[in-house]
């Protein structure tokens, strides 16, 4: 059975601003609704493998191998530094324009959210020291449970995720025409992947 301490505490953490809900925001505002939805589920298959990893031990290597989590964590650094100096270089060459469909790679744009939560180790210990809270006793299985759990709160993201993307590319009818806002926030996102990145980089196991 699932809790309801375990929705509420999942909606929470959901809800926190982090770097997919970021991402999503900004791609919602600079590229409108449809590439949104790509980066939401794309942030949201970027669970997947941490969660899978917690499940099943491979969390415990990343807790007792300082090395195995340092190469993660640094190719997570340098990952939300690069996405921090694309969208500060393209400062002031995006103009938002009140198209309904715009050109863009979905796929691309999945995978870029999908990678920033792969490159995160501290998603997969996060995981392995999340989900056991809520396993019950009197289930016979407990990676079943967690399975469950996971499937949860990655569903959760989603839709929350597809909600904030709602939200920016609603936004972004107010923002359009205004080429000072639109470097504004393209400065504001650029620093804000980029204290992240530090954020991780300074972050022990």
């Amino acid at each position: 059975m699932i809790s309801i301490e375990f929705l509420i505490t999942s909606l929470i953490l959901v809800l926190i601003p982090g770097t997919g809900v970021i991402y999503t925001i900004s791609t919602g505002i600079f590229l409108g609704i449809r590439a949104s939805f790509a980066a939401a589920l794309g942030c949201t298959l970027g669970i997947l493998p941490s969660m899978l990893a917690s499940i099943f031990g491979l969390a415990v290597i990343l807790h007792t191998s300082a090395l195995a989590f340092q190469v993660i964590k640094f190719i997570g650094v340098a990952y939300l530094l690069y996405l921090a100096w694309c969208m500060w270089k393209d400062t002031g060459g995006v103009q938002l324009e009140n198209k309904k469909e715009l050109k863009v790679n979905l796929v691309q744009i999945a995978l870029k959210g999908c990678l920033i939560n792969v490159l995160n180790p501290k998603l997969t210990i996060f995981f392995l020291a999340f989900l056991p809270q809520f396993i019950s006793s009197s289930m016979s299985s407990a990676t079943s449970q967690m399975l469950l759990l996971g499937g949860i709160f990655m569903a959760m993201t989603l839709l929350i995720f597809i909600l904030y993307g709602m939200l920016a590319s609603k936004a972004r009818q107010y923002l359009i025409g205004s080429s000072k806002i639109t470097k504004y926030l393209q400065q504001t996102f650029a620093a804000s992947f980029a204290l992240l990145g530090i954020k991780l980089a300074l972050t022990d196991r």
